[in-house]
């Protein structure tokens, strides 16, 4: 099962054609893409956050983050288990927002998934991973020209995950913003079909 987390603003919909480019590498994997639990604050949008974003900094990407974790978890345990899939054979997959949550709660399933993959986003509390201990490899794609999350995020969190001996790979993409490109696609399938078939082979959920 692959989990795709949307960005703040967006929604489960915006991701759910990774899914289906996806599907031809992976044809017995499900694919779901959940709404973030919350509106946008003041209704003036129709998009959804995982949590809130007013200061913009790591002190609140650390909280915000650790805060949703809970509802996100609840979420993956019971599409894990309608599907009868085990969590060894499980990815997670985000952009921006959705990347950090993919990151948190990722790298703290109490069954190590198989691989996480993070789109233009950051590790929220860098500082704060001693509750991490054996994780899944990642895969950290961003955009040289992201002005959103600065690409700085990327060395950044494969240092600290490579320090606590996590296998990371990591692509810095030119002339790309925040968002997800050809390049990017192909490098999530790519990634997702090595580990993912790799667990459905030989992990144990």
């Amino acid at each position: 099962m692959v989990v795709i987390l949307h960005g703040y603003g967006a929604d489960g919909a915006d991701l759910i054609d990774l899914g289906r480019s996806w599907s031809k590498a992976l044809p017995e994997a499900v694919f779901v893409a959940p709404d973030a639990p919350e509106p946008l604050p003041g209704g003036i949008m129709a998009g959804r956050q995982w949590f809130p974003l007013t200061e913009r900094d790591p002190h609140e990407y650390k909280s915000g983050a650790r805060a949703a974790a809970p509802s996100l978890e609840r979420f993956i345990q019971a599409e894990l288990q309608h599907y009868g899939i085990g969590q060894s054979a499980l990815a997670l997959v985000g952009f921006s927002q959705g990347a950090m949550m993919a990151l948190q709660v990722g790298l703290r399933l109490p069954v190590q998934p198989a691989a996480i993959v993070a789109y233009s986003g950051l590790l929220p509390g860098p500082d704060s991973m001693g509750d991490v201990s054996g994780a899944p490899p990642v895969l950290i794609v961003h955009g040289a020209d992201d002005d959103v999350v600065e690409p700085f995020h990327l060395t950044a969190a494969e240092t600290v995950l490579a320090g606590k001996g996590i296998s990371v790979s990591s692509h810095l993409l030119p002339q790309l913003g925040h968002s997800i490109d050809e390049r990017g696609m192909v490098l999530g399938g790519r990634f997702l079909s090595t580990h993912l078939l790799s667990a459905a082979t030989g992990g144990q959920g």
